[in-house]
Parts: structure tokens; C-alpha cells; sequence
């Protein structure tokens, strides 16, 4: 992999800050899907067209998935679960466009892992009081409380690296595969990558977003009532 340096720098209170591909990559992701919320969101219907057919199949699919895997309690986590969902996918299907996915730029992966564990924490922290969040901290026994921290912290590096990681290794392995094919045909190089990109970028890609989200789901659940 090659070292990331930022496209452009943003002075910013005196400061210049980089601006990398992968955040350049993710303003366009966010402008994308603002435009297509406001699409398919615009004039709906009681009777559904297919525009909003679409719009309704994937609501349905993202309150499905946090009723059967947190509870009708939690149903408040809709727009939560379902912009990450959204967010990662296009994120990591972004090589199928010739693009480098923006999760392969470990600051990007650690962002969003470190935002599940402060939702995590603070739904904690709301549902059962600031007293006895820290109480969980030396439950059962006072002695584990390295370990109970050490538990904690570990969610926002985990997540971050198993998503850094298999991003990572798709994209170099699809790397080498042109860098092996460069003395081959033009047809060739466009016939062998495809089942490499269909897997990684594909297959992988999406596998990966329902592994973040469905460990953000269970962690937001499991440590709210602990």
C-alpha cells in the first residue's frame, strides 16, 4: 500500500489540514446520498410507486434487522444503524468504480469505531445512570476492573482493525493482481480481475459492513444491560 497524502490543505484557524483522498471520497459519498433521500423521499404516496417501493424495502429491511437483533426497545436506533449501514456500503464498494474504498485509510475505520463506542457508552450510561455504569465497571468483583476497562477500550480497536484490515487486504491483493497482469493483453487485464473485484469488492464489502454493524448492535445492547 501506498503512504496516503492529503490532495489539498484547508487553512483552518491557522492550521492546514490535509485533505486525503478517502475524505475527499466521503464528501461525495454524503453528497450522493443526501441527494438520494431527498429523491426518493420526495412526494410520497399512500399508494407506493415503484421510486418508493425501493425507499420502503430498505426501511423495512433496516427496522427488521434492529427489531430481530436488539428489540423493540431499541428501535430508537433506526437512523443509527441504518446510516452507518448505508455510510459503509458505499464506502466499500467504491473499487468497483476504479475508486480506493476510504476503510483502507485506518483514520477513516478508527472514526467510525470510535463513534459506535461513544454511542454505546453514552446509551449506557442513559439507561441505567452514570452511578451504576461505573458500578458494571468493578462488577462482579472489584479485582476485574483492569480487565472490565481493558474490555471496554478494546471495542473501538477491534472494530477499527477488522475493518481496516480486510478492506486492506482486498485492495492489495487486486493490486498485485494488475501489477501480475501488466505483461498480459488489454483483454486480459479486464477479463481475470473481475471475480477478484465481484469478491472483495463486492462480496467482502458488504460482509464487512454487516460484521461493524451487527457487533455495533450487540455491543450497544450487551453493555446497556450488563
Amino acid at each position: 500500500m501506498d503512504k496516503i497524502e492529503p490532495l489539498f490543505n484547508i487553512k483552518f484557524f491557522g492550521y492546514n489540514i490535509g485533505i486525503a483522498e478517502s475524505i475527499l471520497v466521503q464528501w461525495c459519498i454524503i453528497a450522493i446520498v443526501v441527494i438520494l433521500c431527498i429523491y426518493f423521499t420526495r412526494n410520497l404516496k399512500i399508494i407506493p410507486d415503484k421510486k418508493q417501493n425501493i425507499i420502503e424495502i430498505v426501511m423495512d429491511s433496516i427496522n427488521n434487522l434492529v427489531r430481530d437483533n436488539m428489540g423493540e426497545e431499541y428501535m430508537g436506533f433506526v437512523p443509527f444503524v441504518g446510516a452507518i449501514a448505508i455510510f459503509l456500503v458505499f464506502m466499500n464498494l467504491t473499487g468497483l468504480i476504479g475508486v480506493k474504498p476510504p476503510t483502507v485509510d485506518y483514520s477513516v475505520a478508527l472514526a467510525l469505531a470510535l463513534i459506535t463506542f461513544f454511542v454505546v457508552q453514552w446509551y449506557a450510561i442513559k439507561k441505567v445512570g452514570l452511578g451504576h455504569y461505573f458500578k458494571g465497571y468493578v462488577e462482579p468483583y472489584s479485582f476485574i476492573l483492569p480487565i472490565n476497562l481493558i474490555e471496554r477500550v478494546m471495542l473501538p480497536v477491534s472494530l477499527s482493525f477488522r475493518l481496516f484490515g480486510n478492506m486492506t487486504a482486498g485492495v492489495v491483493i487486486i493490486e498485485l493482481a494488475y501489477k501480475s497482469l501488466a505483461h498480459l493483453t488489454g483483454f486480459a487485464q479486464l477479463v481475470v480481475p473481475i471475480p477478484l473485484h465481484f469478491y472483495f469488492d463486492l462480496f467482502d464489502g458488504v460482509i464487512q459492513m454487516v460484521i461493524f454493524v451487527m457487533l455495533t448492535m450487540v455491543n450497544i445492547k450487551v453493555i446497556a444491560e450488563h
